[in-house]
C-alpha cells in the first residue's frame, strides 16, 4: 500500500511539472500574425503563374543551374529551371536601417 502511495505521488509531481519547450529564433526574422499563401518548393513557373499572377518584377536567370528569381513584393520566389526552389516571405524580415 505505502508503495502505491509513493507511485501515485510521483507521477503527480511529473505531470505538476511545466512543460517547457524551446522557440527558434532566426536572426532578422519575426513572427507574422497572418498566414501568407506563398509557393510551394517543387511548384512550377506555370503554376505559380496562375495561383499568384505576373509578378512585379522578373530578373534572368544566373549561373548552372540557372536561378531565376520573381518578385511579388511582399514575397520572392527562386526557381531552379522551372521550379520552385524557395519562397522568402519579405514581411517576415527586419531590413536594416540606412
Amino acid at each position: 500500500m505505502r508503495l502505491d502511495k509513493v507511485l501515485i505521488s510521483a507521477v503527480m509531481i511529473a505531470m505538476a511539472a511545466p512543460v517547457v519547450a524551446d522557440q527558434l529564433v532566426i536572426p532578422g526574422h519575426f513572427q507574422s500574425s497572418s498566414q501568407m499563401s506563398l509557393p510551394t518548393r517543387g511548384s512550377s513557373m506555370e503554376r505559380v503563374l496562375s495561383e499568384f499572377g505576373e509578378p512585379v518584377r522578373r530578373i534572368a536567370p544566373i549561373g548552372e543551374p540557372p536561378i531565376t528569381e520573381w518578385d511579388y513584393g511582399d514575397f520572392r520566389v527562386y526557381f531552379e529551371y522551372r521550379t520552385v526552389l524557395h519562397t522568402v516571405n519579405l514581411t517576415t524580415l527586419i531590413m536594416p536601417q540606412q
